[in-house]
């Protein structure tokens, strides 16, 4: 089994797509010759040509738009957004009609598109090239919401979101694009939807994570073993909609939950999850619910590795419901 990037195994899960399916078409800024300004595609458009791997005018609201009707002439569309920053021209496309489509239409028309896009911090790139807006598109409903963090999850979830009919917003960690190489399975692997990954079994303390925050709690649940505690850390893969039995089930198995996300903290996606194990698990719990998050502030350019979560902060909130 080959090992690779989650570059890599997102260019996989493309190429694979393409050549199955001749519906499959790739269209974004710089997709085509380019490759991409993080090199996802690189390749693509000489390998399929320009009509399946199409270079776009910088324009969002364009590029899902296309997409959208592609979807509805029988295409299967996977739309880049080059950087998560740069979705909110596109948002009204993506909220009022992509979304929407199937329940204006009484389930006349599907709307199978993919719009992928890089998200988050960890490579300097500021206020505008750092965000983490999950939480507008989990409050959407119609839209699934996918974040990978291992690149054979990349892959597989990928796959098994273009065999979908309905919207689905591909979020990519940049920050584990090439610092992270795993074994990914050859051909077509498919990663079911809505199903967690127990990315570390423990008995004392539930993590939930995403994304790049799931080798952060990882790093932070090595050191609480040295500690004596058992952390279970539970990578959720798709937010909506979301596995919630299984985390469910993991908080009544451990009785204690410590939440990390990257973006900030008021209303972000952690809050749902807080509000879930309350409604659902809360006489499991032998300590308050904590998240450890980004701040309610801009994404800081010099200030970086300071807003975002580390292991020594998830270390710090272990403690605290450790010993409450």
């Amino acid at each position: 089994m080959p090992q690779m990037t989650m570059v890599q195994a997102i260019q996989d899960a493309l190429r694979v797509a393409l050549r199955e399916d001749p519906r499959v078409v790739v269209l974004g800024e710089d997709v085509g010759r380019n490759g991409g300004v993080f090199r996802v595609t690189e390749g693509l458009q000489a390998e399929f040509g320009a009509e399946r791997v199409a270079d776009t005018p910088l324009a969002e609201n364009g590029i899902v738009g296309g997409a959208i009707g592609m979807a509805l002439y029988g295409m299967r569309p996977v739309a880049e957004i080059q950087f998560v920053d740069f979705i909110y021209p596109a948002f009204d496309q993506i909220v009022s009609e992509m979304a929407k489509l199937r329940w204006r239409s009484a389930g006349q028309y599907s709307c199978p598109v993919i719009v992928r896009a890089p998200y988050g911090g960890g490579i300097k790139g500021g206020l505008y090239h750092s965000q983490s807006p999950e939480a507008y598109f989990c409050h959407t409903a119609g839209l699934t919401v996918v974040i990978p963090s291992t690149p054979a999850d990349a892959k597989g979830l990928l796959l098994a979101a273009l065999e979908g009919e309905d919207p689905v917003i591909f979020l990519e960690p940049k920050r584990l694009y090439r610092s992270v190489r795993d074994e990914v399975p050859e051909g077509r692997h498919t990663v079911p939807l809505s199903r967690v990954r127990i990315a570390r079994e423990g008995e004392h303390c539930t993590v939930l994570a995403y994304g790049a925050m799931v080798p952060v709690s990882l790093e932070a649940a090595a050191e609480a073993e040295t500690r004596g505690w058992s952390v279970e850390v539970v990578d959720l893969r798709t937010l909506v909609p979301l596995d919630a039995e299984a985390v469910l089930a993991s908080v009544r198995k451990t009785g204690r939950v410590v939440i990390v996300h990257e973006a900030p903290r008021t209303c972000g996606y952690g809050a749902e999850l807080s509000a879930l194990i309350a409604e659902k698990a809360l006489t499991s719990l032998q300590a308050p619910v904590l998240r450890v998050t980004g701040y309610d502030t801009p994404f800081p350019y010099t200030l970086e590795h300071s807003y975002l979560p580390d292991a020594p902060r998830v270390a710090r909130a272990l403690e605290h419901v450790m010993s409450y």
